[in-house]
């Protein structure tokens, strides 16, 4: 049976593991839906109470019913790159290439359904919540008077954005910064606004979750860094990234929210505070962990590739019926 994999074609961290994958003599197909309508082609038939469906990408065909897996790990807008693109043939596209993959009895890494909700960090805070995981004080806000109780209450607060990157050509990953001390919040008005109280960190902690398995890495924090730097990713190098365990209760609940979430991968960004307490700020489903893997040495590639290779259980196959069945 064959893995299909959904990204764009510089993706160096889907490179890894399609090493893996093919080192292990397993069957991986890798194609952008951008390249629908061009060098990616599909065709789906429902006769007489069956389906039979096909994709062709790079010269290769492969059937629908023959995936083993699917990861959709940083997939193109549908139809992007297509002769003429435009809003209808990308809805077009996306309907008939998802649709169809619904259909399949492959295990997916994530399911788009699940990936989706994901996505949204309000609902990320609530469930880490709800499994216990330690949050710090919050608020999201189009009200100028609730931000400025909200900083009357925590003095210290970090502003940060409520979806993630900025969409623009190319995106542009927004950095979580300090608020001044004499913000009077007026702009609140006009956007949704995340604040959060911020933790005095000693240390950057990456979890990476494939299925059961569980892969943190560490980062101290510079001890002279700025105070406005708050954001791992656009801080000076520092101290390298080093494997750490994660503490049970840590685990625990990670896994529940893993199970809550309906996710097979997920990476997941904390902050150690002094008391050594890993405070959740977020959980990626389709996260970079190549820069992790580089500096720890970590089979996060290899653990993830046998998450794609594995067998379709039968438990498994019978949950994606019932979900496409209910949709």
């Amino acid at each position: 049976m064959t893995i299909l994999i959904l990204t764009c074609e510089e993706d160096v961290t889907a490179d890894m593991v399609v090493v893996h994958l093919h080192d292990s003599g397993v069957p991986v197909v890798r194609l952008d839906p951008a390249d629908l309508t061009g060098g990616v082609s599909l065709s789906g038939e429902y006769v007489h109470g069956r389906f039979r469906g096909h994709l062709s990408a790079g010269g290769r065909l492969v059937s629908i019913g023959g995936l083993r897996s699917v990861w959709v790990r940083r997939p193109g807008t549908p139809a992007g790159r297509a002769a003429q693109p435009s809003p209808w043939l990308t809805e077009e596209a996306a309907q008939a290439l998802y649709g169809m993959l619904r259909g399949s009895d492959a295990r997916w890494m994530n399911h788009p359904d699940a990936a989706r909700q994901a996505r949204h960090k309000p609902w990320q805070l609530r469930l880490a919540q709800r499994c216990g995981l330690p949050v710090p004080a919050t608020v999201i806000t189009t009200f100028p008077r609730a931000a400025r109780e909200f900083a009357e209450r925590f003095p210290d607060l970090v502003v940060k954005p409520v979806s993630g990157a900025h969409p623009q050509d190319p995106p542009r990953a927004v950095p979580t910064s300090r608020v001044a001390p004499d913000t009077d919040f007026a702009a609140v008005a006009f956007g949704p606004t995340l604040l959060q109280r911020r933790i005095a960190k000693r240390a950057d902690i990456r979890l990476t979750a494939v299925g059961e398995r569980l892969l943190a890495a560490r980062k101290a924090a510079d001890p002279g860094a700025e105070p406005a730097e708050v954001d791992v990713r656009f801080a000076p190098p520092g101290a390298p990234w080093e494997p750490v365990d994660v503490p049970p209760r840590v685990a625990d609940s990670v896994r529940a929210y893993l199970r809550k979430a309906e996710l097979a991968y997920g990476a997941f960004d904390f902050v150690e505070d002094a008391d050594g307490t890993w405070w959740f700020l977020e959980c990626n489903q389709s996260g970079q962990f190549g820069f992790v893997e580089v500096e720890t040495e970590q089979p996060i590639a290899r653990t993830v590739a046998d998450w794609l290779a594995r067998p379709v259980p039968e438990e498994t196959a019978e949950a994606d019926r019932t979900r496409t069945t209910a949709c």
